[in-house]
């Protein structure tokens, strides 16, 4: 990141005797790591996303209910990561920053914000996405599911953000509908007559367009619809004689639909002889959205808070990463990175050149990916806009939470107190002070985005001190 390390953390550390997670330099460059890793051809890169996915909703994450027998596997034969992390804790923003390669501090999208039509907040004209990225070195690129970041003919649509196909809901509000009247394909709209389910439609239709372009180095994001709410499926399958409550039938076949068709795309990737170039990341943009369902299964995987919250249980993501002869087989990872880390991932990963007035916030973890490490990183950033102004930000063990404009910031030692119970603010108030400075240095304050949104009964700032 280019930030002014200060080093405070460093140096509280040895006085206080905390650990902390050190990610060292590997003894081998990142940039021999990238040419080995490309070995003369291209590597193709699929990045899957699921919607609403808990951390412990997954077999390999814990959930002994819900079976994710694909996914299993991909972790039996790739790498499982322990502290990976959405971009926030609602749809929209997550994915932005994935696209963009920013923090929800700087970001241009920070909330779910609707159109008086239809879609949401467009990203502006010209923002540079990592699609855009993949395109400027020859890569074929497409989409499949559920976009969110800007409506047809506008400026954020995915045909002027770097994708060449898409297919699927370019309105997060009408992905909640699982049999949609219409879906989009690039700009024209394909009738269902809402008889369709349509996460069949669109697994169809991401086996053909890669069967069609698999050949050629190519990158795939599937943002997957499942298993947001509301809750709809079209066969029980496994589930349907189980002595359980209606909801929770429906919710695990929704992610066994998801993981099935996750083995579906695989099992392409290897008729077409393209597996062992390939990698494969899977993650999900945000925490578990119903408490009933984490009762019942466990979704935040004993962590704390759930969707729209800045706690580990909104934020943290059951990630998984595989690439055959790359990834080494059935590890298990600790390095805390975000979705903003993707874009500057996929720069080394390929050899593409960001442009010259381009910022990033994230970090390549291509070399954790192959065996080796990254830096010590300073701090990972959130925020968001939604039911209030809130913050959160992890500097090695240390993760601090800001549940509102005005409230006091909470401090929580991740490696002594997952579940983030113990408040220790009080104990450590420079820590506390050094992490809120990092939350007040990476806002940028937003008119679309207001710290404080106007309340009726009485004029309230529009922005935050400094």
């Amino acid at each position: 990141m280019k930030h002014q390390n200060s080093n405070w953390l460093g140096k509280l550390s040895k006085k206080l005797a905390v650990p902390l997670l050190t990610l060292a330099l590997g003894c081998v460059s990142s940039a021999v790591l990238a040419a080995d890793a490309k070995g003369g051809a291209k590597p193709n890169v699929v990045f899957i996303l699921a919607d609403d996915l808990g951390y412990g909703d997954v077999g390999c994450f814990g959930q002994d209910k819900i079976k994710t027998p694909n996914l299993d596997k991909m972790a039996e034969e790739g790498m499982r990561f322990t502290a990976s992390y959405a971009s926030t804790s609602v749809c929209a923003p997550s994915r932005g920053s994935l696209m963009c390669g920013q923090h929800t501090g700087h970001a241009p999208i920070r909330s779910n914000k609707e159109l008086p039509t239809e879609g949401q907040t467009p990203l502006p004209e010209g923002t540079f996405t990592v699609a855009k990225l993949f395109q400027s070195v020859g890569y074929k690129t497409a989409a499949f599911g559920k976009w969110g970041l800007g409506f047809v003919d506008s400026t954020g649509a995915p045909d002027k953000m770097g994708f060449d196909y898409f297919f699927g809901y370019n309105c997060q509000r009408k992905a909640h509908d699982y049999f949609p009247e219409y879906l989009w394909r690039n700009q024209d709209k394909v009738e269902l007559g809402g008889k369709t389910y349509s996460p069949q439609v669109m697994s169809q239709d991401t086996l053909k367009w890669l069967r069609e372009n698999g050949r050629s180095p190519f990158f795939l994001y599937l943002p997957y619809t499942l298993p947001h709410g509301k809750y709809e499926v079209d066969d029980l399958g496994q589930y349907q004689d189980k002595p359980w409550p209606d909801l929770m039938k429906k919710y695990a076949a929704m992610v066994s639909w998801m993981d099935a068709d996750i083995g579906r795309v695989m099992a392409v990737l290897k008729e077409l002889g393209v597996d062992e170039n390939t990698l494969v990341i899977f993650t999900s943009d945000n925490g578990p959205a119903d408490k009933k369902l984490d009762e019942f299964f466990g979704s935040r995987g004993g962590l704390r808070g759930i969707k729209r919250s800045m706690y580990e249980g909104g934020l943290r993501s059951p990630s998984i990463a595989r690439w055959p002869g790359k990834i080494k087989p059935n590890t298990v990872n600790d390095t805390p990175w975000c979705f903003y880390d993707f874009l500057p991932t996929c720069a080394e990963l390929t050899g593409a050149k960001l442009p010259a007035d381009y910022r990033t916030d994230g970090t390549s973890i291509l070399p954790v990916l192959l065996g080796g490490k990254i830096p010590e990183r300073e701090f990972l950033y959130w925020e968001l806009h939604e039911r209030g102004f809130t913050r959160a930000v992890r500097a090695g063990s240390w993760k601090g939470v800001k549940n509102g404009l005005n409230d006091p910031l909470e401090l929580y030692n991740l490696v002594a107190d997952p579940s983030e119970s113990q408040d220790v603010a009080s104990k450590h108030p420079e820590i506390a002070a050094n992490l809120l400075a990092i939350m007040e240095r990476e806002h940028i304050p937003s008119e679309i985005w207001p710290d404080a949104p106007p309340k009726k009964s009485r004029t309230v700032r529009a922005t935050a001190s400094k």
